[in-house]
């Protein structure tokens, strides 16, 4: 079956059907999967019949039914070093919530053990659609790039084949796998020999997001003078995001420039920038609600970020959304998000080349590029990404699925006679 295959036998359009998540990369206070399962959450039950068991790592176990919801969580320790994630290990308790539940489709969000605990399931109950959401490119994030800096390139590159041998032969048992963005996913996949393999881009508040959030009083209170830029950036501060390229990047820029930049959001690193006491770098922790983000936003010049695998992107959207031309690398999603009209890429971890595209684009007819960068950003609203999910993907995940339990009961009748 392709992507232009009709989406038929399997999926109810009217009849109400239960569609399960099951994630490690699960946030109670924001990330780019937790955005996207809360968007998948209203979208389900404002405009579909249907309902969503959502099983995710917690403080505790736990399980709330509510009308249509059901939210599983499942007692997990913190990953170190990351607040805000738990580490799902106990995969058993997974497939027993899924045993009792019996989805109809299960989505994955991570490569890890979790994903296994759906297999299992499908096995007992073949009828299961299995959908796979490639949301990190974890053999490039968390395994070639912090080889190379201690084991050596040639060894990280061994690594990540393997990885991504991993990831080709998980997926190949899944009815259908999806990505975020070409260059932040499907095109690996592909090349892995994957197929189906389809791109759902994520969505922004385009209505929450917008230049006209934008606050002089805020400006005022930073210290920023009229006629200089604000740089601001939006994420975790540690090593992945590349947090530092970007401080250091700023640390470049001339004193004349009169630059101020704003790190929002907290990580390993946050003490760090805090320390250098620069009275141009801000850092105030993690910004909540997504009013106060908008207000942030808006009222900057410029939006930098270092991080080179970015699947998506959902951050760097939603600063286009307010306006801002972006200045980042070219490399992962980056490539799909930002042009030549709209910002600059540079080369990975060269904070002097991000000094020097700063400084271009401040130099530049900025109103022109607010402009088109407005333009742009309108393209990804969660409506559409909603639509090419409930519309595109899980009929055909569904059909693919209600195929091969066809294909196995013919099997199973032949071998009987």
């Amino acid at each position: 079956m392709s992507r232009n295959d009709p989406p038929s036998a399997g999926w109810n359009q009217s009849g109400d059907q239960l569609l399960c998540d099951v994630t490690q990369s699960w946030s109670a206070v924001g990330g780019g999967v937790g955005t996207y399962l809360r968007h998948k959450r209203r979208h389900i039950l404002d405009q579909t019949p249907h309902r969503h068991l959502l099983i995710v790592p917690g403080a505790r176990d736990e399980v709330i039914e509510d009308g249509r919801t059901i939210t599983a969580t499942i007692a997990s320790p913190k990953v170190p070093g990351s607040p805000n994630y738990r580490l799902l290990l106990r995969s058993g308790q997974v497939r027993r919530l899924l045993r009792h539940y019996r989805p109809d489709l299960i989505e994955c969000q991570d490569a890890y053990n979790l994903p296994w605990a759906a297999i299992a399931h499908r096995r007992a109950h073949p009828q299961t659609a299995l959908v796979a959401a490639y949301m990190t490119d974890f053999p490039t994030v968390y395994v070639e790039r912090p080889f190379a800096k201690y084991a050596g390139e040639w060894v990280a590159s061994a690594a990540a084949r393997l990885c991504y041998w991993y990831c080709g032969k998980l997926y190949s048992k899944f009815d259908l796998t999806y990505a975020l963005s070409e260059n932040g996913g499907a095109a690996k996949l592909r090349n892995l020999g994957l197929d189906p393999v389809d791109v759902v881009p994520l969505g922004v508040e385009l209505g929450e997001f917008s230049p006209d959030r934008r606050d002089a009083a805020l400006r005022r209170g930073l210290g920023v003078a009229d006629d200089a830029p604000l740089l601001i950036y939006a994420g975790r501060l540690d090593g992945e995001k590349r947090a530092q390229t970007v401080v250091n990047a700023f640390r470049k820029l001339p004193a004349s420039l009169g630059a101020h930049l704003v790190l929002l959001g907290d990580g390993p690193l946050r003490e760090q920038f805090v320390a250098l006491c620069n009275p141009r770098l801000h850092a105030p922790g993690y910004v909540r609600g997504r009013a106060e983000l908008a207000r942030w936003l808006a009222s900057a010049d410029l939006y930098v970020s270092g991080m080179a695998d970015e699947t998506f992107g959902i951050s760097i959207i939603e600063a286009q959304a307010s306006g801002l031309p972006v200045v980042g690398v070219a490399a992962g999603a980056m490539l799909d998000r930002v042009d030549t009209d709209i910002g600059r890429l540079g080369p990975v971890d060269d904070s002097k080349a991000m000094a020097a595209n700063i400084r271009a684009l401040w130099s530049g007819d900025m109103a022109a590029m607010r402009q088109r960068t407005l333009a742009h950003a309108r393209q990804f609203g969660w409506d559409k990404s909603m639509e090419t999910l409930f519309g595109r993907i899980y009929p055909q995940a569904m059909a693919r699925a209600a195929a091969r339990t066809t294909q196995a009961g013919g099997r199973l009748a032949l071998a009987e006679r």
